[in-house]
Formats: structure tokens, C-alpha cells, sequence
């Protein structure tokens, strides 16, 4: 057990002796406030603060994030408070502590709604000051190293938690370490049949692949030695969990993946870098195509290194990775190697690594305000906690990190929110692509906008990265509103019209009164819920009506089809609160009613459609339509023909329609009627009289008996 007098000791290495005393100092405040609580193994409850900040002590992290170390649970278990605390050691002290203090009890698999609204404290409290992370990570590395204190079940829920959130999370940041040793204490503790078995057939491994291990490194030294360039080499272990993962996902025996022999070559600069990588693919013959340059491109998480896989003697494939001093303990601990918070050195790579992670909590930050709510937040970050990047350049030259997977939209919305909702097309290496093709890793892609253009609701289907998600969810949740809100102020004008009076005329008492009633913050949010058909727009305009309108009175009784003075204009557009019938296809020139739908908002319908029969002199459920302006839109319309069967018909239909100015969407055919054969056809057209065009050149085909539209 680490006493505070030992890790004192370690921390001569890198810290003075008033910081020294100052972690001291946090301890014993830490001790005297715990005092009398005992962990569920049965030890003081200090012990659990000390073995956190000795955790970090062996990163190298500040006196700050230390004392925060000590003191994280004291805001949480005791009578102390963030003012307490702040007035002791400081402010920065403080605001570290709360922060971890918020996320102590995340449930991730029993309370999803809990998980959602921790995390989110998480990402304010990592953007506020990223080293609140870095303790919380501490504090679970030691909670699973003494997870065996713990009930079974709890042991899972923890474990299971573990593998979702904090060891991504532990990779996102580039701390390798902690992350190898999380995921290790968090599949033992998740999977103790597996774990033991693939331990033991390790072991067993090692045992006879030791002298090969030690030829490959032997060999490998004495051709460094031979070109005299600096470096060590060592054999690289596989963890246990990347082992079970590698046999989960590529289906493969554990003989398969222990056939291949790891090892690092950690030399002082990158020009030595790649001079050994030169000395190694003389050694040995590089597989085509597995050589990774990530110092040139560094992932996402800040990590450098040269990969490169090789043919060994006697068949066995080698895996080398080369890399400096600097690169390596990046490698090991992320951000946590950041020389902002070391009072020595200045590492390029550390600081890389720090601004890349900044860069990615600020893009949660941004994620988090567009966010509907907690649920949907997380759900956009954990697209984003992908371990695999694609590498693609912009026009100018500028590299871009996207998860495997991404496609244009994502790209777009990577280089801004803007030009992601203004997107129409792109060129993926100078030739027009579909948005929804994948990229990979080396293309350039161009980005094609339009200041008219929105985000389309199909682009969900294919995006990837959170960023993309939840922006285009953001912009149609609130083009969505701000419809819904014009719709129901149309809606509710035409019903209060026939009262003699506007939404302007209304008494605010009675607004109010509605408003308190309906537990609705404004009038736009009654609007809304008019626009969406939650609410129906003739029961609002009754409740509003002026006191003045005699009740019996011809304006004021139900304004039904047959009494309804002028319809309502509609625009031709389909908005996202406007949508036209799929059973009756109106098109302009039509005569049209409106069905007021839950949720969806007004759907069109031809006035003769035999689906709005039942309820089309229902003034609560539908109101009379018309349309306004001619515009330029394409409506579908659907047609039934029997034809005569003949060669080449279906061209000659295409070729009759195509005459007549319209697009084609879909035909069928097959259906037999005697001597006939029926065919069906979806075009579209701009109006009615359009529509006759069509009809008119197909009945001028010799073939074709008969045309209906449906």
C-alpha cells in the first residue's frame, strides 16, 4: 500500500518543494475528512484519493491535478463544500474537484436517462478544464483495480461501463496505457471464463515463441548497429482485450493472431525514423500496402509512429512500429504528457496532442447546444468515439480526420456547420460523386454549395460523425418549428376570420389564460402545436374569439366545407409540416382539401380522394384548400394503362412521356387483362394541364386502349 511519504518521495523527480507540500497538505485535509469511512475492502477510505493521485504521479501531472486527486471525494462524502475547498487550496483546486465530484455516479446501463445527463456534465466540466478528465480516469483505474470488493452484479454494470465510455474516452485522449489496463480489468471483470482462457493460452505462447522473439530482435538491433542509427528495439506484447476483440470481429483462431510477431523501435529523432524504417525494409521484405506514415499524418488523438508489417524468415509476419523518444511517451499518456502543465521541456507532440483534444471536446461543447436532449446527445458522441480515421485532403491541401465510414456530408460538415447545411453535390478526386459514397483515405474531395440549399432528412441514413448528425437534426428540428409556427398562424387567422377578427385582435387575458392552461410558454409554441395538429385550430379560435360575437350568429357557427366563405391558400412547395396525399397525388389545378394529422401536420388531398370521404364535412379535421401561384415544382402523379402486348412498348411509353416534357420515375408492368396488359406508371409533372399533355401523347400510341388516373 502507497503511503504519502513514498509518493512524496517520486515526486522530488519533477515537482519543488512547496508544490511537494502543498499535495501534502491536500492529503492530510483529505485524511481528516474522511476520517471514521472505510471502502467496501475494508481500508480507510484515504487510501483510495492517495492511490488516484499516485496514478498521476506516474504521468507526471501537476501539484494542481494532484491535490484535486486527494480531495475529489471530499465535496461528494462529506460536510465540506465547494466553497470550503476553495478557500483552502484555491480556485483551480476547486473547480477540478467539483467537476469530478458531478460525475461520481453514472449508471450506464440502469438508468440511460441518469447516463445521458452525467455525461453531458462531463463534457461542460472537460471543457471548462480537460484535467477534470484526467482524474476522473485516475479514479477509475484504481476503482477497477480493487473492483473485487464489489458484488458481482455491480462488478459488471461497472465493467460494462468501463468498456463504453472511459476506455474510449482514455483512447480519444491518446493515453494508451490507461486505456490497455481498463480495457484488461474490465473484461477480466466482464468476461472471467474468457479472460482466464485466452491468459492461460498466452502464457503458453510466449513460452515457445520467446527464442524466435529474441532472433527477430537480435537481428533487427544488429542492422541498426551495422548503418550506426541510434534506437532500441523490444518485442510488443498484445493485451488480452485487443486479442479477444481481434477474434470477435475478423472471426479469427487465436493461433491466427499469434502468428504475428510485434515489436518498437524507439530512436531520438524523425529523420532517424525513417532511416530505420529504410534499415528494417532491407532486413526484410514489406508486405504491399500495410506501411501506415502517421508522424506525417498523426491520428486524431495526437499518436505518431511509422507502422510497417514485414516477411520474416521461416514465413512470420512482423509487426514494426518506429517512433522517437517524445512520440512514444505521447504514445503511453495523450494529453497527460501536455508540457502545459510540466514545469520542464517542450514537447511538440504533447502539445499536438493536448490541441487535438481541446479541438475535440470544444466539438462536443458545440454537439451538446444542438442537441434535443440528453439521450440524443450521447448517442451523437458515441458515433464519435471511433478508434479508425480516414485521411482526406480539401481542395487546398488541408488534411482532414474522419471516423471510417464518413461521406461527403460528413466531410463537409467537418470543414463547417455552414457549408455542411449548404451542401448539394461534391467531387470526390475531381469527379462528381453521390454524397452517401464512402470515403477513404488519401482522396481529395470538394465540396459543392448553394445558398438555398437545406440539409436533407435522408442524409441520417449514411452520416457518421456526431457533428454531422446532430447538425442536420438541429436545422431541420428548427426548420420543422419555424413551419409548424407559420402553418398554425395560417391555420388560426383562417378559423378567427370567420369570428371578424385576426391573431392580432386577440385578447392577451384570454391568451394568457390559454396559454397557462395549456402549459405553454408563448403564443409560437401554440402555433406550433396548431402547425403540427396537436391542437386543433377551430377549438383555439373559439376559446379566442372577442366577447362581442353573438354565439348564435351566422359567422360564428363551425366553419365546415359548405359554409366556408375562401379557402386556404397553400404554398406549392412541400414543407416538412406539409405533405401531399400518396393515395390521390394532387397536383396543381386539383381541387384540394386539408386533413389536419397528429404529429405530421396538413396532409393534401384531391377534394374527390375516396380516403377523406368519411371526414371531409368534419371542420375539426379538414378544411377547404386552394392553391396559390403556379411556381416551377414537380409533382408526382400516378397512372394505370392496359396496352397491348408488343415488342418494344415499355421504350415506346418512356419515349411518348419523355415527349411530353415529363420525368419518369417508375414502371410496371405484367399484370394480364384478357388480350391486355396492364401498366402502371409514376411520373412528374407541374400541373393539370401538364398532366393532360402526358395523357394526350399516350393515347396517341397505337397500342395503348385506355389511360386512368389514380
Amino acid at each position: 500500500m502507497s503511503t504519502i511519504d513514498a509518493l512524496s518521495e517520486n515526486l522530488t523527480e519533477y515537482l519543488d518543494l512547496p508544490q511537494i507540500l502543498q499535495v501534502r497538505r491536500a492529503y492530510f485535509y483529505a485524511e481528516q475528512a474522511h476520517d471514521g469511512q472505510r471502502r467496501k475492502s475494508g481500508e480507510p477510505y484515504v487510501t483510495h484519493p492517495l492511490a488516484v493521485a499516485s496514478v498521476l504521479s506516474e504521468m507526471h501531472m501537476d501539484h494542481q491535478s494532484l491535490m484535486a486527486a486527494m480531495l475529489h471525494d471530499v465535496i461528494e462524502d462529506t460536510e465540506i463544500s465547494y466553497e470550503g475547498i476553495e478557500g483552502q487550496f484555491g480556485q483551480s483546486v476547486a473547480d477540478i474537484v467539483d467537476g469530478v465530484s458531478k460525475l461520481t455516479h453514472l449508471e450506464f446501463e440502469t438508468k440511460a436517462e441518469a447516463q445521458a445527463e452525467n455525461f453531458q456534465k462531463m463534457v461542460l466540466a472537460m471543457a471548462e478544464d480537460i484535467r477534470v478528465i484526467l482524474v476522473k480516469l485516475a479514479d477509475r483505474l484504481h476503482n477497477m483495480r480493487t473492483l473485487g470488493a464489489m458484488p458481482p452484479v455491480k462488478q459488471r454494470r461497472i465493467a460494462r461501463e468501463t468498456l463504453d465510455i472511459y476506455s474510449p474516452i482514455a483512447a480519444r485522449l491518446g493515453m494508451r496505457d490507461l486505456q490497455v489496463e481498463l480495457e484488461d480489468l474490465a473484461f477480466q471483470a466482464f468476461y472471467p471464463m474468457r479472460s482466464r482462457y485466452i491468459r492461460r493460452a498466452v502464457v503458453k505462447a510466449r513460452g515457445q515463441r520467446r527464442d524466435i522473439i529474441t532472433q527477430i530482435e537480435q537481428a533487427i538491433q544488429g542492422r541498426l548497429d551495422q548503418e550506426h542509427l541510434p534506437g532500441v528495439v523490444t518485442g510488443r506484447e498484445k493485451h488480452l482485450y485487443s486479442i479477444y476483440k481481434k477474434m470477435k470481429s475478423e472471426r479469427k483462431a487465436f493461433s491466427e493472431i499469434m502468428d504475428v510477431f510485434a515489436f518498437r523501435v524507439v530512436t531520438e529523432s524523425v529523420d532517424d525514423c525513417y532511416r530505420v524504417l529504410g534499415a528494417v525494409h532491407n532486413l526484410y521484405k514489406p508486405v504491399p500496402g500495410r506501411f501506415k506514415d502517421y508522424i506525417a499524418i498523426p491520428k486524431a488523438n495526437g499518436y505518431q509512429s511509422l507502422h510497417t508489417d514485414l516477411f520474416g524468415a521461416r514465413g512470420i509476419t512482423i509487426e514494426v512500429q518506429i517512433r522517437t523518444r517524445e512520440m512514444d511517451a505521447v504514445a503511453s499518456q495523450g494529453i497527460a504528457e501536455h508540457s502545459h502543465y510540466k514545469v520542464y521541456g517542450d514537447s511538440a507532440s504533447a502539445v499536438g496532442s493536448y490541441n487535438r483534444a481541446r479541438k475535440w471536446v470544444q466539438g462536443l461543447l458545440e454537439m451538446q447546444r444542438r442537441a434535443g436532449d440528453s439521450m440524443e446527445f450521447i448517442e451523437h458522441v458515441k458515433k464519435d468515439l471511433f478508434p479508425d480515421e480516414v485521411y482526406v485532403f480539401t481542395p487546398k491541401g488541408r488534411i482532414l480526420e474522419l471516423p471510417r465510414g464518413a461521406t461527403p456530408v460528413d466531410f463537409a460538415y467537418a470543414v463547417h456547420t455552414d457549408v455542411g447545411n449548404s451542401c448539394v453535390s461534391c467531387r470526390i478526386n475531381r469527379r462528381l460523386a453521390p454524397l452517401s459514397e464512402p470515403l477513404q483515405s488519401g482522396q481529395t474531395v470538394e465540396v459543392i454549395t448553394t445558398p438555398r440549399a437545406q440539409p436533407n432528412m435522408a442524409w441520417l441514413n449514411f452520416v457518421v460523425t456526431g457533428k454531422a448528425r446532430s447538425s442536420i437534426r438541429h436545422f431541420l428540428k428548427n426548420q420543422q418549428r419555424h413551419e409548424s409556427i407559420e402553418l398554425g398562424r395560417r391555420l388560426l387567422n383562417q378559423f378567427m376570420a370567420n369570428y371578424g377578427c385576426g391573431i392580432d385582435d386577440i385578447d392577451p387575458d384570454k391568451l394568457t389564460e390559454l396559454l397557462t392552461e395549456a402549459d405553454l410558454p408563448a403564443l409560437d409554441d401554440l402555433l406550433e402545436d396548431i402547425g403540427m395538429g396537436n391542437r386543433m385550430a377551430y377549438v383555439v379560435a373559439r376559446r379566442l374569439k372577442p366577447e362581442t360575437t353573438e354565439p348564435e350568429s351566422e359567422a360564428a357557427s363551425p366553419p365546415g366545407p359548405a359554409g366556408q366563405r375562401k379557402p386556404m391558400a397553400i404554398q406549392g412547395a412541400e414543407g416538412m409540416v406539409m405533405h401531399y396525399a400518396k393515395c390521390c397525388h394532387p397536383i396543381p389545378g386539383d381541387t384540394i382539401v386539408g386533413h389536419i394529422s397528429s404529429g405530421r401536420g396538413l396532409v393534401v388531398h384531391r377534394s374527390d380522394c375516396r380516403n377523406i370521404g368519411y371526414m371531409r364535412d368534419d371542420p375539426e379535421k379538414c378544411l377547404y384548400l386552394e392553391w396559390s401561384g403556379a411556381g416551377d415544382e414537380e409533382y408526382p402523379v400516378a397512372l394505370s394503362l392496359s396496352v397491348e402486348s408488343q415488342r418494344g412498348i415499355i421504350a415506346q411509353l418512356a419515349m411518348a412521356v419523355a415527349s411530353a416534357g415529363a420525368n419518369l420515375l417508375k414502371i410496371d408492368s405484367g399484370e394480364r387483362d384478357g388480350q391486355l396488359y396492364r401498366v402502371h406508371l409514376e411520373l412528374m409533372v407541374f400541373n393539370r394541364v401538364h398532366l393532360a399533355k402526358v395523357i394526350k401523347q399516350l393515347r396517341r400510341q397505337a397500342t395503348v386502349n385506355h389511360v386512368i388516373r389514380h
